[in-house]
């Protein structure tokens, strides 16, 4: 397995693949591996499909890991081993497409009201103000923080797909992480773990998230991506375009952001029912 896993790992950098999309590629193939007690290139179509099938029912995964596992497979077997013929036949599966879950304006500031602490009122923050995803929240550095007066925004370093961007800083925020600064000093990783030698866990945020959102009796599921959604709908309905809040999410396809509308109030109490349309006698 070890040649098979540098043959792939190479197949993936020479293709610009992310390291946290290597990683996870890795370890799905490595499942196979493990559940049949043998090389992944000694098995075949029929019992991957098997295996997919296992983890649809046995294990009850979402269609949407068991999709990114048949990715992997489908690049093992064509790209790593030059089975194309083999690619096609592992399936990808249709998932549900279901609209995120987003939470007011004033669900927001009681989440920030009800944070245990200065830290995690300012990781929730951030994390809201800036449209950020949970990893890229971890890795936050402070300089990626540029705060001089013609440029004031945070620059995200490898987003999904490895792509870098910059995204909104607002004063209120920046205040914010001021006054963070002084009481914390951290000295990499704004938000750095209990060791201070790296990131913090993205558990860990979670963790914070959902103990705010229950201290501030928020019913909403759904974890700290929620706060995500709930920045690209509320500036929809202040009257932002698509296209600018698309590459502040930096998303790849118009197509992507398009789903907000769908969740932006402003959109749906200005339009009138057909039923107040017709004529009256």
């Amino acid at each position: 397995m070890s040649t098979l896993r540098q043959r792939m790992d190479e197949a993936m950098v020479l293709r610009g693949l992310s390291a946290r999309t290597r990683e996870s590629y890795l370890a799905c193939v490595s499942g196979l591996a493990r559940h049949y007690g043998r090389s992944p290139d000694q098995i075949g179509t029929s019992e991957v499909q098997a295996y997919l099938l296992h983890l649809i029912q046995d294990r009850k995964l979402a269609y949407a890991s068991v999709n990114q596992v048949a990715c992997a497979l489908r690049f093992f077997y064509g790209k790593v081993l030059g089975q194309a013929d083999s690619a096609l036949e592992i399936p990808m599966a249709k998932t549900p497409k279901r609209l995120p879950q987003v939470l007011s304006r004033e669900e927001v500031q009681r989440l920030f009201d009800h944070s245990p602490n200065l830290r995690a009122r300012t990781l929730l923050m951030t994390t809201y103000a800036a449209g950020l995803r949970l990893l890229e929240v971890c890795r936050l550095r402070l300089s990626d923080i540029e705060s001089a007066p013609d440029r004031m925004c945070l620059k995200v370093r490898q987003g999904k797909g490895g792509k870098d961007r910059y995204t909104l800083l607002s004063p209120q925020l920046l205040d914010t992480l001021r006054l963070y600064w002084r009481a914390e000093r951290p000295r990499e990783y704004l938000f750095p773990n209990k060791l201070r030698t790296g990131p913090m866990d993205k558990s860990m945020a979670q963790r914070i998230y959902h103990a705010a959102r229950q201290a501030a009796g928020i019913a909403h599921a759904g974890g700290i991506h929620t706060l995500r959604h709930s920045f690209a709908t509320h500036l929809l309905e202040a009257g932002v375009d698509l296209h600018t809040i698309q590459n502040l999410l930096g998303h790849g396809h118009i197509s992507t952001t398009m789903r907000y509308l769908h969740l932006s109030r402003a959109h749906l109490t200005g339009t009138p029912s057909p039923l107040e349309l017709l004529s009256r006698p």
